[in-house]
């Protein structure tokens, strides 16, 4: 149902600095690569350590170390802090980045000129790897954060010249998730110890809970496994395959970083949104620090706190989705209760004050005079601008599927067949009249369902370039929700997963787009061609050569929009809000006398009017909304993949669609 946690510059919360970091991703004129079907060109393979000219044919500049993988395990890393007793020209040198407790804020900020010194010191002494450490954290002792000591490390003898140097090497009880790999990769780490991520396993093992009986090396492989794996992901996403790419490239974009911070440490980052100075950061730090070692006494619970931020719970994060609100906007849908809508409607103003970018917003009314209501456009006609977003018959039910279809067709509005393709037996009309047909047809990757009918029968045709939750990747349905059903719709066999490629195979230019847009105004000359991007630094360029390309309709999907079919590393970490990719798209396409050409819209947790509102004001023509809908058919939102809740949703949805019909 996607991510409808607040960003991390707007939570209340110490967040890790990490999360301040967005992942980017191709579109269009430089397609992700599928990592899947084109295993064979991707690696994690990278030799580290000092490196001479390549144009130079020196025998000593083969004298490096080929690291399989960025993740050490314990014992890898071991070997290469004890590198020097084996190999005595490779010397390593530790530099801790711990600073003491007692030296506050001020002392944050100076133990990073410190480790950049102590860097610059370790290569004069021509040293071979330098590890950043914060292995001595303790109750006197706090600890930088991993990324921010990295990426001054890193850029600090880049300047100086003298990165070439020295391998980098980073111990962190920080770094756990995928997307912290990631960033530490993209900011300099040659490569990542893990520690405490990987001790926490072991001992989840010796105390026998985890399944089976798996040998603790069998546990630590199958983690720098999934690792791996994710990494390949990110990297694919960009269209890089090979990981001395990746490595040092900051592919991110940061989302409330303070300017300062990032040319310090992230220098060449974009930053649009000002937000944490390195002052909010060292608190942030001590916030972590009093956690586990408290100052004064408390009662000790056991387990780790749940702090909401992937499920709903009273006091943790703020969630766009709450269940008051989700209970509101059902009771007003189904007795027309305005008292309920008005609380909902109050209840979603607060949560995106909390979460998102445009809850910062407010309009100015001063100095303003109000317009007669009657020369307002009604809502009968504002309503034919909405659309349902691409929701596939798979990842969701018929009867959802189709009750989106029958209330937009009602409306005058378009619902979206997502990628999935569409029976044509829905065109039909039922007999009071309703039809379940769908007037958006979307081409996706997977070409699923793609069929001269379906193409024709079409007001809109929908090219999918990406997906807001899972921008660079594609669709994936298991096979054992391929039914018989869905197998015939999209013209697959019952049983086999049908998974979408990242890129379009045959679009890897703006002018193989173009020659696609063409193909399809031929199809259905009658249809207006949309192309479906998601939010990120520089889509404005992307949309102006979309247009150029004869496309009638761009959507700008923010990262907050919801799909079964994609990591959290993508969900929470890929894409950025629609609000700074339509406004981005708009004016970049107002300088270039191209915004007359065009009819732009967006979609991503749009919730109330007031967001249409300021979707409008930013540049919007057209409104997307999936999540709300699907809430106000019945869907209780467990924020769980549970065969039960997906009955419960199917039956409640039937239900609603009887009483509709």
């Amino acid at each position: 149902m996607g991510n409808d946690a607040p960003l991390a510059c707007l939570t209340r919360e110490p967040r890790l600095l990490y999360e301040y970091f967005r992942q980017l991703f191709a579109q269009v004129t430089n397609p992700p690569i599928d990592p899947i079907r084109e295993a064979i060109v991707m690696s994690l393979d990278c030799y580290v350590g000092p490196q001479g000219n390549v144009l130079e044919m020196n025998p000593q500049q083969c004298h490096r170390l080929l690291l399989p993988s960025p993740v050490l395990s314990l014992e890898e890393f071991n070997a290469i802090k004890h590198m020097d007793k084996a190999y005595r020209s490779w010397t390593v040198q530790n530099i801790d980045i711990t600073f003491p407790k007692l030296e506050g804020i001020e002392g944050y900020i100076n133990a990073l000129d410190r480790i950049c010194d102590e860097a610059t010191e370790a290569i004069e002494k021509e040293n071979n790897v330098i590890i950043l450490t914060d292995r001595t954290t303790c109750a006197d002792r706090v600890p930088l954060s991993a990324l921010l000591a990295c990426a001054a490390v890193h850029h600090h003898l880049v300047r100086n010249k003298m990165r070439s140097k020295i391998a980098l090497v980073v111990e962190t009880a920080e770094a756990r998730e995928v997307h912290h790999m990631c960033v530490l990769v993209g900011y300099g780490a040659d490569a990542i110890c893990p520690y405490l991520a990987m001790e926490c396993i072991l001992k989840m093992n010796r105390e026998g809970l985890l399944k089976g009986s798996l040998t603790d090396e069998r546990i630590i492989d199958n983690y720098k496994h999934s690792c791996d794996g994710g990494i390949l992901k990110v990297m694919s996403k960009m269209g890089i395959s090979t990981l001395a790419s990746y490595k040092g490239a900051q592919i991110f974009e940061a989302l409330g970083v303070a300017e300062d911070v990032v040319q310090r440490c992230f220098t060449g980052t974009a930053t649009r949104v000002q937000g944490v100075t390195l002052d909010i950061i060292a608190q942030d730090a001590f916030a972590f620090h009093e956690r586990g070692y408290p100052s004064r006494k408390t009662i000790t619970i056991p387990g780790l706190p749940e702090t909401g931020e992937y499920h709903w719970r009273a006091g943790g994060e703020a969630h766009i989705n709450d269940p008051v609100s989700i209970a509101n906007i059902q009771d007003a849908v189904r007795t027309k209760n305005d008292k309920s809508y008005e609380a909902y409607s109050l209840a979603a103003y607060e949560s995106i004050k909390d979460c998102t970018l445009r809850g910062l917003l407010d309009f100015d009314f001063e100095g303003s005079s109000p317009v007669p209501i009657d020369q307002v456009e009604p809502w009968t006609e504002i309503v034919r601008r909405f659309c349902t977003g691409a929701m596939s018959y798979g990842s969701i039910s018929m009867e959802s599927h189709s009750t989106l279809a029958i209330a937009m067709n009602r409306l005058g509005g378009k619902s979206n067949t997502g990628e999935g393709g569409e029976d044509p037996e829905r065109s039909k009309r039922l007999e009071n009249g309703d039809i379940m047909r769908s007037a958006i047809k979307q081409v996706a990757s997977g070409r699923f369902g793609v069929t001269s009918y379906y193409l024709s029968d079409a007001d809109e045709l929908q090219i999918k370039m990406a997906q807001g939750a899972k921008p660079g990747e594609g669709g994936e349905l298991p096979g054992h929700k391929v039914s018989q059903s869905i197998a015939k719709t999209r013209h697959s066999t019952p049983g086999v997963g049908l998974i979408s490629p990242p890129p379009h195979h045959d679009i890897y230019s703006i002018e193989d787009l173009k020659q696609l847009i063409y193909d399809l105004k031929c199809s259905n000359p009658r249809a207006r061609v949309s192309v479906k991007l998601v939010s990120e630094s520089g889509v404005g360029i992307v949309a102006s050569g979309v247009v150029k390309a004869k496309a009638d309709h761009i959507l700008i999907s923010g990262h907050d929009g919801g799909t079964g079919a994609s990591r959290w590393t993508g969900i929470k970490y890929a894409g950025l809000p629609w609000e700074l990719g339509l406004a981005e798209t708009h004016q970049t396409l107002v300088l270039n006398d191209l915004r007359g050409r065009v009819v732009v819209q967006t979609d991503g947790q749009l919730r109330t009017g007031r967001d249409v509102a300021i979707a409008c004001l930013l540049g919007a023509e057209e409104w997307g909304f999936a999540t709300t809908p699907l809430i106000a058919m019945g869907c209780i939102m467990m924020r769980s993949e549970c065969p039960y809740t997906r009955m419960y949703c199917i039956i409640s949805l039937y239900a609603i669609e009887q009483s509709v019909t």
